[in-house]
């Protein structure tokens, strides 16, 4: 079983995918991760990688691909998290499962208002000295700016300043709004409600893939 998780930065993707592969065993492949594991760990494709990302380039689609079919498990199940973003990715990946004479069985959008994943984001703290992590107002620290565990500065994330999360959605969206209607004509596409608590979103989750869903 291969899942596709969309949604804009924000929605709770990457969150609920970690939780899920530890409790119903599904391999989450993240292409963010997958990008930094294959360069630290020197692979051939990593080392193709590493030379775009050091140009400050993207990563071609085909390398994607090839990193994800590098990372695919011969069975089981499997989260791709963040990954197709166009169609031409949707149809590559297609390809490329094809080829191993697998395809993607669900994709879940997390649909969730702007403004409450301006809100999640633009609130995010990080300590400067251990790393964690906080929210101004979903989780704040007992002294203004003061990490709670450490006493370490926290700071805002340059990606989290608001205007930045706005322009991350303005070009997810214009990325992702022909995605979403490509798997949705192919019946493979249910919306989830990403704006409801952690707890609800993993429960409907559950329910959606457990035993195949």
């Amino acid at each position: 079983m291969i899942v596709v998780f969309l949604g804009p930065p924000g929605s709770g993707k990457g969150t609920q995918a970690k939780t899920l592969s530890k409790e119903l065993g599904f391999v989450h492949i993240s292409t963010g991760d997958m990008l930094r594991d294959a360069v630290a760990k020197g692979t051939e494709l990593g080392k193709m990688a590493k030379e775009y990302m050091g140009r400050g380039e993207l990563v071609p689609d085909q390398l994607i691909i090839a990193l994800i079919e590098e990372a695919m498990p011969e069975g089981g199940r499997v989260i791709l998290d963040g990954f197709p973003r166009t169609i031409a990715q949707a149809e590559a990946l297609e390809d490329m499962l094809k080829r191993h004479g697998k395809e993607v069985n669900k994709v879940l959008f997390f649909d969730a208002p702007e403004e409450l994943i301006v809100e999640r984001l633009s609130g995010r703290l990080t300590c400067s000295s251990c790393g964690a992590l906080y929210h101004r107002v979903y989780k704040p620290p007992k002294d203004d700016m003061v990490c709670d565990l450490c006493g370490g500065k926290l700071l805002q994330r340059e990606d989290d300043r608001e205007d930045v999360v706005r322009n991350r959605i303005r070009v997810y969206k214009e990325q992702t709004a022909s995605l979403v209607d490509f798997y949705r004509r192919k019946n493979k596409l249910i919306s989830l409600d990403a704006g409801k608590s952690v707890e609800e979103v993993y429960e409907e989750l559950k329910r959606l893939l457990k035993d195949g869903g």
